[in-house]
């Protein structure tokens, strides 16, 4: 029997997936034509300086170095192993590294859990068996690590390069082909890495975690990852605060924005709230900057370094080529940037050297010549001025014939207070590769240095995470336990606000026309009527609510028609009876909803309200739970909100009450009990008078 191991510190793990000293390669090829033998070929082209068993069954030996026929035939202990083989022979694989002793391994193989159910069943028992024994898992459908100190374990042919660019970005990816785009691209431009992984499946190793691993290395500087899906957000989270701490940025490029469409949840809110939108929420709220644009995500990491945090969204823009400065101009503004006018000091400086300079905001030196003391001059003050967030030179035809000349104003600004992207019009790789040497952010493209410089300014610090209410959660999880598993009804959802200080409307359950009648006669007219029901999640679909109800006897004969009417419209609900209720009025009406995705965590949402919720699609989406400063971010935007602040002599809504509902909503993120929640519409009264919750709904989290 095997002893179970204790897990890996995380210097250790560290070690054993991107520096072991002894590797396995087990199934490699005698073919050097076949993808399996490029990791035996790769290791000693690019310098491993560790001892490699490749492991074959009848191969004396591959490329002059010994083979086995097992793993338990080495000698010696096993660091790391690289399992090539096929998808059915992998389990066995497996057990011969937990027998041996093996503390990290990576597979190759597809036919796991992107292979349907059959696959998913044989990706659960490789993690268990890996799990039970110690054994870490990098993996399936890995193309391998890749660590530019010469530990280059991988089947990516992009490994034939002679030489592999050092320096100090660590790439994670669960893409494999994108590793070896990844190093191509950098290598072109000058970029350098110190470690490259292709995650794969994540079985095992996430993204998350292994972000971590990379932090710990010195000559990491930044964490670039490419992203397919989000596996494991709380891993995620923690490599975010950690590379916070470090003041290593962490910059992500995701697939999926263009998802034709989503599986919708249960509410209004899970129908709103896509993959992506949840997906731009929680890197914002982590953190990590998004970039939109491939290009960006290895040209931009030179923006984060060292220039504090971001105070605005106003770029001044540097040209010694108008066109290519209008370019930039265009991108930036499009991007959602402000171009800086020009600023006094510059103004002045130009015209002391008899430089004319107007209104606009671009600073087009072209006429005035390359002057270098000059360019110098206007980045400096620009630099130094109040008015400027962020600069983007713009260099023209002198960075092609003249690199010295258009490179010599840059130098010593890689740090700088502010951050500074550089363009380069023409292809001018000499120049390019003096400034990435600088240290500076050099694009290829105005696109790329607008994605760069958008990215770099609206990112903010991870959020701390608002303290949970003493006691609300075992609160909402006993009252949700009492609905058995079933969707909350309305009164019951009622209470659930009640707890999280949301109010609601006056008004209780009828069972019967008597009932309804006396209790409009103690709320008086008007009322709303609605069905209540656990089966019915939305009321208004087929007639359940009717409003303005006038009169005692109004409300009695209503109850009768809602009654029947529903129990035709949904055969086998159980209908609790109808609810009357204050008819309540106020300046709008908004959406707040709650969402606990099972793989990205909890958000919050506000939207527009009523029956607009999915035509009009106007949505504020953040992580969960938010402060009030992140929820008045949500009110300013959502376009329908704006109608709400008084404008064309329209009374003006209480803002701040709905701004303290959405935190109230959004500590739900501390109640594990509930999946999702939506109160639809709540209703905001006029400034100073509050809001109150005219309808909601709480959908139990399954059982685990």
């Amino acid at each position: 029997m095997n002893c179970v191991k204790p897990p890996l510190l995380n210097e250790e793990l560290s070690r054993a997936l991107l520096s072991p000293e002894r590797v396995a390669l087990i199934g490699a090829s005698t073919d050097p034509t076949k993808n399996t033998a490029r990791p035996l070929r790769y290791l000693r082209r690019h310098g491993y300086g560790g001892q490699v068993f490749p492991v074959h069954p009848t191969a004396r030996e591959i490329e002059g170095i010994p083979a086995y026929p097992s793993l338990s035939d080495v000698p010696g202990p096993v660091d790391h192993a690289f399992i090539l083989l096929s998808a059915d022979r992998v389990p066995e694989a497996i057990r011969g590294c937990v027998e041996a002793g093996v503390r990290c391994a990576t597979v190759l193989s597809d036919g796991f859990a992107e292979a349907g159910a059959q696959g998913q069943e044989r990706q659960q028992a490789l993690r268990a068996a890996a799990a039970d024994n110690g054994l870490r898992v990098l993996g399936p459908n890995s193309i391998g690590v890749i660590d530019t100190n010469g530990f280059a374990c991988s089947a990516n042919a992009a490994l034939e390069m002679e030489a592999l660019p050092r320096g100090g970005y660590g790439v994670i990816s669960q893409s494999g082909s994108m590793i070896g785009a990844l190093l191509s691209h950098g290598a072109a431009r000058g970029i350098g890495f110190s470690s490259l992984v292709s995650v794969g499946n994540e079985s095992d190793l996430t993204v998350g975690e292994i972000g971590e691993l990379m932090l710990a290395d010195p000559r990491c500087t930044a964490i670039l990852l490419f992203l397919e899906a989000i596996r494991d957000w709380a891993a995620l989270a923690r490599l975010a605060r950690a590379a916070e701490a470090a003041g290593k940025p962490v910059l992500a490029y995701k697939l999926g924005r263009s998802k034709a469409g989503q599986q919708l949840a249960a509410t209004h809110t899970g129908a709103l709230s896509g993959d992506d939108a949840m997906v731009d929420a929680l890197l914002e709220d982590l953190g990590i900057a998004r970039v939109r644009i491939l290009e960006a995500l290895y040209e931009a990491p030179p923006l984060f370094f060292g220039s504090g945090v971001s105070q605005g969204r106003g770029v001044a823009v540097v040209t010694t080529t108008g066109g290519g400065g209008a370019t930039v101009v265009d991108a930036l503004a499009a991007s959602g940037l402000d171009i800086v006018p020009k600023v006094p000091e510059v103004r002045a400086r130009l015209a002391a050297d008899g430089v004319a300079s107007g209104d606009a905001g671009l600073i087009d030196l072209t006429l005035a010549g390359t002057r270098p003391e000059l360019v110098r001059d206007v980045l400096d003050l620009l630099m130094a001025s109040d008015m400027v967030d962020a600069v983007a030179m713009v260099i023209g035809s002198s960075s092609q014939f003249h690199p010295e000349l258009a490179v010599a104003p840059l130098r010593g600004l890689s740090g700088s207070r502010k951050p500074l992207a550089v363009y380069l019009v023409p292809a001018a790789d000499e120049s390019r590769a003096m400034l990435t040497g600088e240290g500076l952010a050099v694009f290829r493209t105005p696109e790329a240095c607008a994605e760069g410089m958008r990215a770099r300014l609206e990112r903010r610090a991870p959020s701390s995470v608002p303290p949970a209410p003493e006691g609300l959660a075992e609160r909402i999880a006993a009252h949700v336990a009492g609905a058995g598993g079933q969707t909350l009804d309305e009164i019951a959802s009622r209470d659930v606000c009640d707890m999280l200080g949301i109010a609601g409307p006056s008004g209780r359950l009828a069972a019967s026309p008597a009932e309804a009648r006396e209790i409009f006669a103690e709320l008086g007219g008007p009322v709303v009527l609605k069905i209540v029901s656990p089966d019915i999640a939305h009321k208004s679909d087929t007639g359940g609510i009717a409003l303005g109800i006038a009169t005692a006897e109004d409300a009695g004969e209503v109850t009768v028609r809602l009654l029947e009417t529903q129990r035709q419209a949904h055969p086998g609900a159980e209908l609790r009876g109808v609810l009357v209720q204050r008819m309540e009025k106020g300046v709008g009406e908004v959406l707040i909803g709650f969402r606990r995705d099972p793989i990205m965590g909890p958000f919050v949402m506000l939207g527009a309200g009523g029956i607009l919720a999915e035509v009009l699609k106007d949505t504020a989406i953040r992580a969960a739970p938010v402060d009030l400063a992140k929820a008045r971010e949500m009110l300013a935007d959502v376009r329908m909100v704006k109608a709400l602040t008084g404008v064309r002599g329209r009374p003006k809504g209480d803002l701040d009450s709905l701004a303290r509902a959405i935190v109230a909503m959004s500590q739900l993120a501390h109640c594990p009990s509930v999946a999702e929640a939506e109160i639809n519409p709540f209703l905001v009264g006029v400034e100073g008078a509050g809001g109150l919750a005219l309808d909601a709904l709480v959908i139990p989290a399954a059982a685990p």
